[in-house]
């Protein structure tokens, strides 16, 4: 991923480079005939739209990111359903609650919470500002209420003040968002107080970071992420 800027290539790469490990872990264990993967609905939806005037929003590196040519036949059991569907089959198998409503994470990582170049030191920072708004959301007892939280690093730096020090230093995305199947999302009238904390949070506990913002934009028009 060095020097790579486009959110679409960053999901190219990051598909071509999970074929290539699955490939590698595949061949250590023996013959492997078929690729079983988590594939929504939604996913396709957006990576490939297959009817009307709708053009490809993002590709998911479990759909649009893959290679052409697979050697293996992929086995995807819940492509034709949408994550709330999902859920409830889930629950009717009797899976852990805290395993089926467990946030979505995007199918490229950090790489698509990392606008601009992905770097060790700028993962280090998002990780570090996620676990704070991850901290914070679960102290408030509303995980379970949001489809997504997350932070998101900005490629921008901020002039700020610490103490009596002029600061040039990172910016830092909150999103809370919630949604019924990912399709469409509204963003989360959070209350000030968590809000404050949070940010105090990441601007005292995270290096390199002065200055914390807070996503109101509903999915349409953005996207739930970022890239």
């Amino acid at each position: 991923l060095k020097g790579v800027m486009a959110p679409e290539e960053k999901r190219k790469v990051i598909g071509r480079e999970f074929i290539n490990i699955f490939e590698r872990e595949a061949g250590k264990i023996g013959e492997v005939q078929f690729l079983a993967q988590g594939t929504i609905y939604p996913d396709i939806i957006e990576s490939n739209p297959v009817t009307g005037p709708s053009s490809s929003i993002k590709s998911h590196h479990n759909v649009g990111g893959l290679p052409e040519k697979l050697p293996f036949m992929l086995v995807e059991p819940l492509k034709e359903l949408f994550k709330d569907e999902v859920r409830k089959l889930g629950l009717e198998m009797g899976v852990i609650s805290d395993f089926i409503f467990q946030h979505p994470f995007p199918g490229p990582g950090l790489a698509v919470r990392v606008v601009g170049e992905v770097t060790e030191d700028r993962l280090k920072t998002l990780r570090d500002a996620d676990a704070v708004v991850i901290d914070e959301v679960k102290r408030a007892g509303i995980y379970n209420d949001l489809w997504q939280a997350f932070a998101v690093l900005l490629p921008v730096k901020s002039v700020g003040v610490m103490g009596d020090r002029r600061t040039y230093q990172r910016v830092v995305v909150v999103r809370l968002v919630q949604s019924v199947d990912g399709m469409t999302a509204g963003w989360f009238r959070a209350d000030p107080f968590l809000l404050s904390r949070i940010s105090t949070r990441i601007v005292n506990e995270v290096e390199g970071v002065n200055r914390v913002v807070y996503d109101i934009t509903s999915k349409p028009p953005g996207t739930i992420e970022w890239e």
